[in-house]
């Protein structure tokens, strides 16, 4: 399928990106860029459920200083000034010219396609002074930290520290999971089921820290764990890399659930949410922390949201 634009000397269009979790972004292209042509023929492959939105779009800001990166399934409308105008071409068909919509939502995933890790990411899940008194409370508490292990006892597979017991703030989070958990499943197109358990620890990655592959729901007493959720806090301006959450997708070999060769990258936003399946392999990639201060640290609430027995 072709779209050519109806337009007969190029202009200058200011284009507005429209992503999930409510970002958005404004960039300034000439009306006859193919980047503009990808971005609108992606919405428009996607309101016609054409499947596999598989492009990554690389979209210089800030003078070339920065890049913005994102799937072309994050895509969610694009809002244009001047208006842009399109030609649909269909095979046998004659042209009709189209407006390009100022927002086109988002389709939700495909329910059976359980193969494929889907995760939802929300950004200023607390407000900013709970955010900020947050991090004044762990800072104080850092002598309180313990090293993290691993139910296997595996050695050089996980690296952090772990405070186990914060109160003050683990009734808070799980609060506002509860209250945010019918929105997260509507994201993910999948069915409520009754309520368990919510559990919360309140981690540390510092310079060299990792966590190799692993799922979150591997032994009998994890069994009943349904949602995993990472919650990202640091100080600004961000003294670490690093650190990104790595789902794999999955693949069935004897009866079980592994990972496969393909996977999604969680940026670890700060003041984000991030939810996901238990059962999905993942691993937390190795943080750089120059100083290896303690208050430079990646900090996370991370805990699951178990099913009811």
């Amino acid at each position: 399928m072709n779209y050519t634009q109806q337009q007969i000397k190029p202009q200058d269009v200011k284009v507005k990106i429209l992503l999930t979790g409510g970002h958005q972004c404004t960039v300034t292209l000439k009306s006859d860029t193919p980047l503009l042509h990808s971005l609108v023929k992606t919405l428009v492959d996607r309101t016609q459920q054409t499947p596999g939105f598989s492009t990554l779009f690389q979209i210089p800001i800030d003078d070339g200083r920065s890049a913005l990166s994102f799937p072309g399934e994050h895509l969610v409308g694009l809002v244009t000034e001047p208006p842009i105008y399109l030609q649909q071409l269909q095979p046998q068909q004659p042209a009709i010219p189209v407006e390009v919509p100022a927002e086109i939502p988002a389709p939700a995933p495909p329910v059976n396609d359980d193969l494929i890790s889907r995760y939802a990411q929300i950004d200023n899940f607390l407000t900013p002074a709970e955010k900020n008194k947050l991090i004044k409370y762990v800072l104080a508490k850092e002598s309180e930290f313990v090293t993290t292990s691993t139910s296997t006892n595996a050695e050089d597979y996980r690296r952090s520290m772990v405070l186990h017991s914060f109160p003050e703030f683990s009734e808070l989070m799980v609060n506002r999971i509860k209250a945010i958990l019918p929105d997260v499943l509507q994201k993910l197109n999948l069915p409520s089921f009754s309520l368990g358990d919510i559990e919360a620890q309140l981690t540390m990655h510092n310079d060299n820290n990792f966590y190799k592959l692993h799922n979150d729901s591997g032994s009998p007493d994890t069994a009943t764990r349904f949602f995993t959720y990472v919650y990202y806090f640091y100080r600004e301006p961000k003294a670490f890399s690093g650190g990104e959450l790595q789902i794999y997708d999955s693949k069935v070999e004897n009866n079980f659930y592994v990972a496969a060769e393909t996977f999604r990258t969680v940026e670890p936003r700060n003041n984000s949410i991030v939810f996901f399946l238990s059962r999905y392999m993942h691993e937390v990639l190795r943080v750089s922390c120059p100083s290896k201060a303690f208050a430079d640290s990646r900090f996370t609430i991370n805990g699951w949201v178990r099913k009811a027995n």
